[in-house]
């Protein structure tokens, strides 16, 4: 060492160290890069014809030989300086035990400082960028040292074996819907606000039934063909739905569907009859209660349908579904032929709110930012008599959740107004 070292100039010989540095921190920087990177991003780039991203995907396709040449050229690197710098100490301050222990910990602290942390951080901040550039190095280099790794290879595999180490258990391993959601929750700089709820509803869409999201029985608008044709006409003409259920002598059982737009067209005539109405009337399309609304939303584009009446096991009506109501789940308030309620739901200056009981639970929480529990009864009637396991009287009032609601007027077996308290945040 001291004779190859004593042809070079002390200038050279440090420069030839200072070089190596830089070898080893490209090494660690790619190292980081390469493992930070997003997947998802390069996978995109790589699809839009980025030849970066190309190389990146296929190396970062490729762990065990990428990590194989980062580390053994790194290792090697990391190795040579200490060595080199040891002897120019040697050749310039003389052979000492001073001396060597004081080149050692220059070297370890060279080490430390500009090819460990340094490069990991820089690659950690800016992994895409710099993986993508990395690559055009790393990809050769595996090419040439590929007998090199295959031996080592060999080794480290046979002592895997001996340890019992599966390395091929968490290659198939596929991101889980909950922490798909995390990502997109965590995502508040890449995905604008709006688009970002969407998609968090979109997850929340699995755990949620019609039973959620539908019209209850008795806030459903139903067209009684048992009353006078003056009622009917009357009723056709100030109704804000589509389409209207239609029953018959039994209340509780609907006979069809009547589109409201076909039934208008008849009102010019004078000598309309229940008839006239009841050949305009299409086959309900019932769905059972319980079916997840994510399956529903299928369900309505493969019959070609937009509305569906919800029955229990026995076949009694429980409620209305639209279309409409499941999109709305999806992305929010966006048009209704009803006045707009959402913009009367908010709370007054006093900090209260006063609710009909028939409210559902799911409206309230989105309207008004509550957090009320909806594992249970549909409306806040329903979670207010299962709370207190009884009708209560007027002016009772109940905590839920940092909730505070009192009840002002009860009728008969049902609570039918509530004051609701905003909660302090």
């Amino acid at each position: 060492m001291d004779s190859w070292l004593n042809n070079w100039p002390w200038w050279t010989q440090l420069a030839l160290v200072a070089l190596l540095l830089i070898f080893s921190a490209f090494f660690s920087i790619a190292e980081t890069s390469m493992m930070a990177a997003n997947r998802h991003r390069i996978r995109h780039l790589a699809h839009r014809g980025n030849k970066g991203a190309k190389n990146t995907l296929e190396l970062v396709g490729k762990t065990e030989q990428l990590l194989s040449v980062i580390l053994i050229c790194n290792n090697v690197v990391n190795t040579i300086v200490p060595v080199l710098l040891t002897g120019i100490a040697l050749h310039a301050f003389g052979n000492s035990g001073s001396v060597l222990s004081i080149s050692t910990g220059v070297a370890a602290i060279l080490i430390i400082i500009f090819c460990e942390i340094t490069p990991k951080v820089i690659g950690a901040t800016y992994p895409e960028r710099i993986a993508m550039g990395a690559s055009w190095i790393i990809k050769p280099l595996i090419v040439i040292l590929k007998p090199a790794m295959w031996l080592i290879n060999v080794f480290v595999t046979g002592l895997l074996k001996i340890l019992r180490v599966d390395t091929a258990a968490n290659k198939n391993s596929q991101m889980s819907p909950e922490e798909l959601r995390s990502v997109v929750l965590e995502s508040t700089h890449f995905i604008p606000n709006k688009h970002r709820s969407i998609l968090v509803n979109l997850f929340n869409l699995e755990t949620i039934q019609v039973d959620d999201v539908m019209t209850p029985r008795a806030r459903m608008e139903v067209l009684d063909f048992s009353k006078p044709i003056e009622d009917v006409i009357h009723q056709l003409e100030t109704c804000y739905h589509n389409k209207l259920p239609v029953c018959g002598e039994d209340t509780d059982k609907v006979i069809g569907i009547l589109a409201v737009r076909k039934a208008l067209s008849l009102l010019g005539d004078q000598n309309l009859e229940h008839h006239h109405f009841k050949e305009l009337l299409s086959e309900p399309y019932f769905i059972p209660s319980g079916t997840p609304v994510l399956q529903q939303l299928q369900f309505f584009q493969e019959n070609q349908e937009r509305v569906g009446l919800v029955v229990d096991e026995y076949g009694v009506l429980q409620g209305l579904v639209t279309i409409e109501d499941i999109l709305e789940e999806l992305i929010g308030e966006f048009t209704t032929s009803l006045p707009d309620l959402s913009a009367k739901t908010k709370w007054l200056p006093d900090g209260t709110y006063l609710a009909d009981g028939t409210a559902s639970l799911r409206d309230l929480n989105r309207l008004l930012g509550l957090n009320l529990p909806t594992d249970g009864p549909k409306t806040l009637n329903g979670l207010l008599i299962e709370t207190l396991e009884d009708i209560p009287d007027n002016n009772v009032s109940v905590k839920l959740d940092k909730v505070v609601m009192e009840i002002i007027q009860v009728d008969e077996q049902i609570i039918k107004t509530i004051r609701i308290y905003k909660p302090n945040v």
